[in-house]
């Protein structure tokens, strides 16, 4: 084998192993935050720790590279709410995404909302966010449909109380967020012509303990 092509396989090997590592990550990370031990990142990737800050010196690397996609995506449906020409309909959207979405990917929320230190252009990315989230607010009050009330504190409340739903069992979690989303945008609104709400889920008070805190008991 000639010196070329040892190379090129070393590229490829770097190459498989950055895959590996982002899709590894973005499991992790969708399921148990972005605070995993990143030595669980490199087992599941079946690389070694030392592989894994090669590719990715910080943590905010990696985040930010498994996130990409999804920050894209944000982006995007923000603009169109901003520009939407029922503001309440783009506000009302983007509500909806962003409750759904912290819902499926639990890492992708607690990444948009961490401060990175050394990730400039997320920083910048998401300060252009809550920006074009401001105008959007603006617009959705000077349409009457907004409560003039409204703050940018009352959407990470419902942010934190909506994330509470990953504890219900995993058949209804969907459908009970969708009807607390509808519950918010009720009481976010101004007056009658509300949506009205989704069907309830079928739970009853034996569901009201998460399940993670159950106690467990094991025979002896």
């Amino acid at each position: 084998m000639t010196a070329a092509q040892q190379s090129a396989g070393l590229r490829t090997d770097a190459a498989r192993n950055r895959t590996r590592i982002i899709e590894a990550a973005r499991d992790l990370f969708r399921t148990r935050g972005i605070d995993v031990p990143l030595s669980t990142v490199a087992r599941r990737a079946g690389v070694g720790v030392a592989t894994l800050f090669r590719r990715f010196p910080t943590r905010e690397s990696l985040v930010t590279e498994v996130f990409a996609e999804q920050m894209a995506r944000c982006e995007a449906l923000l603009e169109e709410a901003v520009t939407d020409p029922d503001p309440w309909n783009g506000f009302r959207r983007l509500v909806e995404f962003t409750c759904a979405e912290q819902l499926e990917d639990r890492g992708f929320t607690e990444a948009f909302l961490a401060s990175f230190a050394t990730e400039l252009d997320y920083r910048e990315r998401r300060r252009d966010a809550e920006t074009a989230f401001d105008t959007l607010v603006r617009r959705a009050k000077e349409s009457g449909r907004l409560r003039q009330d409204f703050e940018v504190g009352d959407l990470v409340m419902a942010l934190l109380a909506n994330s509470g739903l990953r504890g219900a069992p995993p058949e209804h979690a969907q459908a009970l967020s969708r009807r607390f989303v509808a519950y918010l945008l009720h009481a976010f609104g101004t007056g009658p012509g509300e949506d009205a709400l989704p069907p309830a889920s079928a739970l009853g008070f034996d569901h009201a303990q998460a399940p993670s805190c159950t106690p467990q008991f094991q025979a002896r």
